[in-house]
């Protein structure tokens, strides 16, 4: 019982990325010297870092695809199956690599004719189902920890395909920083896509927002459509309005 609770901690920290040791006391319902230990044997783990009152994931820090796969995932079906519904025959389509756009393809009638282009391991395995998808892959890195390639030349992107419609994820997001993500060689790709596509899609849960982390690869105010379950008051409901953003709760 108590490593199953020390590992929900983990995960709970992993998930929010900022707590104070009072919310874990409520949340798991133990006493304050007993969260005390479990934190101090957590900042073991170099993910994590002590800050006042509480513990923060560090900036930057990339959580496993093993993990970040299985946190919230019907909210992030439910999200992509949205996604999914705006993808019409011949389109010419940029699905990002992530853990919830991967999902995007569950959705899809099987016979449409399309064309993708991904960086995403997973996604390339579902389009190869479909009868009439072409598909690009693009990168030349494998990734194992995020099951995506990376690695393209400058502007390679913008000279050799056109996007119909871009489906974007990010590690982060926030009005102040835009779309972020933590990874330089994935940052390159997910520029590229944004200055190309003629419309932009960002599926983003709620664990997402107002957080930070190392790289903007696009404003906020660049996105077209938001797709998400979180529920947005101001200055986030103004900020879409003013800059035309249809935002779609799930």
């Amino acid at each position: 019982m108590k490593e199953k609770r020390f590992e929900s901690i983990k995960q709970y920290i992993l998930d929010h990325h900022h707590v104070s040791l009072k919310e874990l006391e409520e949340e798991f319902n133990v006493s304050m010297n007993t969260i005390r230990r479990d934190v101090n044997k957590i900042l073991t783990d170099s993910r994590f870092e002590k800050v006042y009152g509480g513990i923060s994931v560090k900036e930057g820090t990339l959580v496993d695809f093993e993990y970040r796969n299985i946190e919230n995932k019907e909210e992030k079906k439910a999200i992509a199956k949205r996604a999914a519904s705006f993808i019409e025959p011949d389109d010419l389509v940029y699905i990002d690599s992530g853990t919830t756009t991967k999902y995007i393809l569950d959705y899809i009638d099987e016979d449409m004719p399309l064309i993708i282009i991904t960086n995403s391991l997973d996604v390339v395995l579902k389009a190869e189902k479909l009868r009439n998808v072409t598909i690009f892959l693009i990168g030349h890195i494998f990734k194992k920890p995020t099951r995506s390639f990376v690695g393209v030349e400058n502007d390679e992107l913008s000279v050799k395909y056109n996007i119909t419609k871009a489906f974007m994820a990010a590690t982060a997001v926030s009005i102040g920083n835009g779309l972020m993500n933590s990874d330089i060689m994935e940052y390159e790709i997910k520029r590229q896509v944004m200055d190309k596509a003629n419309m932009k899609f960002l599926l983003a849960d709620k664990t997402k927002f107002d957080h930070s982390t190392l790289l903007t690869y696009a404003n906020l105010s660049d996105v077209d459509t938001l797709i998400s379950n979180k529920s947005f008051s101001d200055p986030y409901t103004s900020y879409f309005s003013d800059h035309n953003i249809n935002f779609i709760e799930i």
